[in-house]
């Protein structure tokens, strides 16, 4: 197991140096200039322009700019933003509770409701239970984001006036944030009304953020469940007269979880990355919103420290996947 391990970890060395790499260039290539930025700035000089390119190392080759870039990376330094003059890392860290309290509820409501509906359209396979839940998984699965958010802000904030539009709490409420995740802070505050405002303005981001992630659970959970139904350990189960609960249950949604939680974790993974226009139509201040806001400044070090440390996490999901996988099933870290 800790040769396995030792495996996907020194595969996560070439991927990162390859992500540094495409993220340093694709932002080069996007239209417009960081220091043009400032020339919005009234009483800046040319020369003081000239001082800003200097210090932002843009006066250098490219290949320069990347080889102290990397040099900065491995020292610890994912730079300066542009427009705050705070270290993007710090930045990263404050905002980042946000985006990852979003996901992680987002990814319960998505797991809830993936699981079982995918465990009861394998049940009645052929039934028009089964028909109408893939159905509307695969209606959920190409709405668009945009589209979904503003349809479900459209029905429940503006003509039902059950949620809230935007944000993460009510302006009436403030205490100083200990974990960073608002529902958290909210009972730890101790004032009446704060956690139900937090629950109430994560409702929705949840649920457009989930959605994706709810149907490719429930369709991986599906045919999962087909395979392992059909196999004679589960047919030896019914002839005993277990029960069906234990029958599907115990045996085979247990024989059934490898592929979904693969699924679970590169979903889960998604969601990071995902939530970039999940936190543009909510103004949920997290990294994606964040990220969008460096794009139109052209924040040359926000974007490529944000870019950078979102793809980190997707690679060290994806290898604590690959990980568990291999702890549910043995024949995997030995290359069966």
């Amino acid at each position: 197991m800790l040769a396995f391990v030792l495996r996907r970890i020194a595969l996560t060395v070439p991927t990162l140096f390859a992500l540094s790499f495409l993220t340093f260039v694709a932002i080069r290539l996007v239209p417009g200039d960081p220091i043009e930025v400032r020339r919005g700035e009234r009483g800046i000089s040319p020369e003081r322009l000239e001082f800003f390119r200097h210090e932002l190392g843009l006066d250098q080759p490219v290949w320069k700019q990347f080889l102290d870039y990397i040099w900065g990376l491995m020292h610890g330094d994912f730079g300066v933003s542009i427009i705050s003059q705070d270290s993007v890392l710090r930045e990263f860290l404050t905002l980042f509770p946000a985006t990852l309290e979003l996901s992680l509820f987002a990814m319960l409501f998505a797991v809830v409701f993936g699981v079982p509906f995918g465990v009861l359209a394998a049940v009645k396979r052929g039934s028009v239970f089964d028909h109408g839940l893939m159905g509307v998984a695969l209606f959920g699965y190409s709405m668009p984001v945009f589209w979904w958010g503003l349809l479900l802000v459209l029905f429940f904030s503006v003509t039902l006036d059950l949620t809230p539009v935007s944000g993460r709490i009510d302006l009436l409420y403030y205490f100083e944030p200990v974990t960073g995740f608002m529902t958290v802070d909210s009972l730890l505050s101790g004032q009446e009304g704060a956690f139900s405002s937090a629950l109430s303005h994560l409702v929705l981001p949840a649920i457009v953020l989930g959605t994706i992630p709810l149907a490719a659970i429930a369709r991986m959970t599906r045919s999962s469940m087909l395979e392992v139904l059909e196999e004679d350990y589960v047919r030896t189960a019914r002839a005993k007269g277990l029960s069906p609960f234990r029958v599907i249950g115990l045996h085979a949604l247990r024989n059934a979880l490898i592929p979904v939680v693969t699924t679970i974790g590169l979903q889960g993974g998604t969601m990071l990355a995902g939530a970039v226009l999940t936190e543009t139509i909510f103004a949920w201040p997290g990294v994606g919103k964040w990220l969008i806001e460096s794009i139109f400044r052209r924040d040359y070090p926000a974007l490529q420290g944000g870019v950078l440390l979102i793809s980190t996490l997707l690679v060290l999901v994806n290898m604590t996947v690959d990980i568990l996988n291999a702890v549910i099933n043995p024949r995997i870290r030995h290359g069966r």
